[in-house]
């Protein structure tokens, strides 16, 4: 099975030196800049300063920009990671940063209505970090971040020791990632539509610029969930050694069209693909490396 140990810490060290660079630079160079002393979005890092760790709120955001991304990528690099291009980690952790941003861009595209306008921005996609689309040097920062953070855990991860690896279907542990990276995205959406449907009684589509995404959000909670079943079914399949192609496939493009869980969709349908073949018996990428 794939080394999500390793994977998660790496990408959770990669976190943790993120998360300390931007506190350095935001505390040093834009501590009496700032107007607002929580962050600066648009160039590859959200700076911040050491006043506003004070405030709870902020302190979770940090925990979700910084040490949730670094575990996301790392799971989701140790699912993909034999069949990543590469022969080392720091190429193979280029490789799905390229990957993902590409993932970033179309999704962030897809659920904002109106893009590009005049002062139109897209920013806080949570598993490249910080994209920003209002101009292109700001983008350009935040893709060249999202590269140094790639490398950076594909350096971590041939320094860590691997474990020995067992023969599954190939496919399973990308399977995995997909439908539980699926069920915590639904869930939140899921949450926003029972407090302001249900219970506040709002319409679920608010009139104006933000509808296509509201519309969107509203697909989640319909879509989303048989999305993730069939994601589910196909990496249940894989457990017994049989194809979760055809459930993977369909699962993961259900899902891929609400954007909001268009990740989770892409690793489905990836998962989906691959299981269709049997891995050989190998041992720990640690193993073959050295």
């Amino acid at each position: 099975m794939a080394d999500f140990d390793r994977g998660i810490k790496a990408g959770l060290v990669t976190g943790i030196i993120y998360l300390v660079i931007a506190g350095i630079l935001g505390a040093v160079i834009y501590y009496d800049l700032l107007p607002n002393p929580h962050f600066i979005l648009g160039i590859g890092l959200p700076l911040f300063t050491w006043r506003s760790l004070t405030d709870p709120a902020f302190m979770i955001y940090l925990l979700i920009q910084y040490v949730g991304r670094g575990i996301v990528f790392g799971a989701v690099f140790a699912a993909l990671y034999s069949f990543l291009p590469g022969t080392a980690g720091v190429k193979k952790g280029v490789v799905l940063s390229v990957f993902l941003c590409i993932a970033a861009l179309v999704g962030a595209i897809y659920t904002t209505p109106g893009w590009p306008t005049e002062g139109n921005t897209i920013d806080g996609i949570y598993y490249i970090g910080v994209l920003n689309l209002s101009s292109l040097g700001p983008a350009l920062a935040g893709i060249i971040s999202a590269l140094v953070f790639g490398t950076l855990t594909g350096f971590l991860w041939d320094r860590f020791r691997g474990k020995e690896l067992t023969e599954e279907r190939k496919g399973r542990p990308v399977l995995l990632v997909s439908f539980i990276m699926g069920g915590v995205i639904w869930v939140l959406p899921v949450v926003a539509f029972l407090i302001g449907v249900i219970i506040r009684g709002a319409p679920a589509i608010q009139p104006g610029s933000l509808w296509w995404f509201d519309m969107l959000n509203t697909s989640v909670v319909f879509l989303g969930l048989p999305g993730w079943v069939l994601a589910r079914a196909a990496w249940k399949k894989t457990k017994v050694d049989k194809s979760g192609f055809k459930l993977g496939v369909a699962g993961g493009i259900i899902m891929a069209l609400t954007g909001v869980m268009l990740l989770p969709g892409l690793l489905a349908i990836i998962g989906g693909v691959f299981s269709r073949r049997k891995s050989v018996n190998e041992r720990s990428t640690a193993a073959i490396e050295q």
